[in-house]
């Protein structure tokens, strides 16, 4: 007859590591596909006004001009006067015109027609600054223009 022996050494068995790769690369894809990136350094203050009748716009046809005071950390170098910002630098009026050309000349053939130009400007920016971007606007033909605010009541506050 057989003997039944019991083990003596009550050591677990190791863990198998050989799934660990397919999890590592599962959660690399998952974060380079949720991840969005910025496409613009905020350079002004952008404290936006309030508004109670807000919808969504859709950015592919699309171009953002922010208007405020230079950020903090910006003021020294730059000023403490409005300043006006496309993509990730300062413009001013004078090359306002040239910059949104190019913006509109990267959009798709298609949309460069219907450019809707959308405007955020800091609550505490004076409205000269508006009208000048706002001039330009209309000697390209840029007429459709959008104020960006946040959601909320004015008076509220």
């Amino acid at each position: 007859m057989a003997k039944f022996t019991k083990k003596k050494g009550g050591e677990l068995p190791a863990i198998s590591t050989a799934s660990l790769p397919d999890i590592v690369f599962m959660l690399l894809f998952f974060f380079m596909v949720v991840t969005v990136l910025r496409d613009s350094n905020l350079l002004v203050q952008n404290k936006l006004p309030k508004a109670d009748q807000v919808e969504k716009l859709r950015k592919d046809r699309s171009v953002f001009i922010f208007a405020g005071k230079p950020s903090d950390r910006y003021q020294k170098k730059y000023g403490t006067e409005a300043k006006i910002q496309i993509g990730d630098k300062y413009t001013d009026v004078s090359s306002l015109r040239s910059a949104l050309t190019e913006l509109r000349g990267k959009l798709r053939p298609e949309l460069q027609d219907k450019v809707m130009v959308a405007l955020k400007v800091d609550e505490e920016t004076n409205t000269g600054v508006v009208s000048d971007i706002k001039e330009e606007l209309r000697e390209l033909n840029m007429l459709k223009i959008i104020y960006i605010t946040t959601p909320g009541n004015q008076l509220d506050n």
